[in-house]
């Protein structure tokens, strides 16, 4: 950087470590942003900086490095990899056997490909990736300011009543940061035929975050509301889910929208208040009552903090919301979004912050 006529500092350096040690490593964008923000990248460098960052992260190098005449010269560019515990280098093979795919992380297609273009071989990878999403979900940031040792906005008031206590000398400044605080969630998920290539996988999304987040509810709905918060086993999501998909009645059949939500309603307001967020994941395909859809995304939408609906097929941009059901439900859903594959899980996370 300063080669290239960008200032930093030695505190930007440690400032810029401290930083990554708070984002995603497998998130390019999370890493670029946070280490533009530690290393203080005034926004008329940013261009010069982002291109050093592609080039010192996976892009062309300015200079061409000549192979090492060693064994390990035969191995691709090293990658970063998750283990399940923690992030390490590996080396890529010259000829991998899925082709030639260079990036920043290895889970990048798989994240771009849609649920029912996932193979079995690739179900356990998914898993991890969900996995880690939902750690992501359980440390949202919350609007209240508390004390905090780290960094944080400064507290002007605490600051001078501590210096009273070292005879009027401001040793230290005190400093108050945003809350982490657990959010408290309710899925309800279509598992009508219509969403049959979706269902494993958001339901899988589902019990990951029930692992990681103590409050959030899970309901399987189609022509009827089966609560199923409680219905799966450490380590075996998808041994769980098949056993889930023989005990829910009318698993893969007809959808009734209205009438599971009007269930739900009626039957469990003390889930739904003003700390809750409440996901709908459906294509909107609604046999039923559409007066008694309307009704209960009501009184949803009157009690949530927000209520959020993924539709899978709002991944196709041909898509129109034309359903009779759909049209009745979008009124009172805060963010529409789809819910065909992991990238838009990932976006999920960030409309519930």
């Amino acid at each position: 950087m300063r080669e290239h006529g960008i200032r930093v500092g030695l505190s930007d350096e440690v400032d810029a470590a401290a930083a990554l040690a708070l984002v995603d490593l497998l998130d390019r964008a999370e890493v670029l942003g946070g280490l533009r923000i530690a290393l203080k990248v005034p926004h008329e460098a940013w261009p010069r900086f982002d291109r050093l960052f592609d080039e010192h992260w996976g892009g062309a190098p300015e200079v061409p490095i000549p192979p090492a005449p060693n064994p390990r010269a035969r191995l691709g560019a090293l990658q970063w990899r998750w283990d399940g515990t923690r992030v390490h280098l590996e080396a890529q093979s010259e000829h991998p056997s899925g082709g030639d795919v260079p990036g920043y992380s290895p889970d990048q297609l798989l994240r771009r490909k849609p649920f029912e273009r996932i193979s079995k071989a690739e179900l356990a990878d998914v898993e991890r990736v969900l996995t880690r999403l939902a750690r992501r979900l359980a440390t949202r940031r919350s609007r209240r300011l508390v004390p905090t040792s780290g960094r944080g906005v400064v507290d002007l008031r605490r600051s001078f009543r501590n210096a009273l206590a070292s005879r009027g000398d401001l040793v230290r400044l005190s400093r108050r940061a945003r809350a982490l605080e657990e959010p408290r969630i309710v899925l309800l998920f279509d598992t009508s035929g219509s969403m049959d290539p979706y269902t494993r996988f958001h339901l899988a999304f589902a019990f990951a975050l029930r692992r990681a987040i103590r409050r959030v509810e899970i309901f399987a709905f189609n022509t009827s509301l089966t609560r199923v918060s409680r219905e799966i086993a450490p380590g075996r999501i998808l041994r769980s889910l098949d056993e889930l998909a023989a005990s829910v009645a009318d698993w893969s059949g007809g959808t009734r929208i209205g009438q599971c939500l009007a269930s739900f309603v009626s039957a469990h307001p003390e889930m739904v208040d003003r700390d809750t967020t409440v996901v709908i994941v459906s294509d909107g395909l609604d046999l039923g009552d559409t007066a008694l859809l309307t009704g209960s995304m009501r009184a949803l939408h009157e009690r949530a903090r927000t209520v959020i609906w993924l539709n899978p097929l709002l991944g196709d941009a041909r898509y129109e919301p034309s359903a009779a059901g759909m049209r009745a439900a979008l009124p009172y859903v805060d963010n529409f979004a789809p819910g065909h594959d992991l990238e838009s899980l990932e976006r999920l996370a960030r409309l519930m912050n």
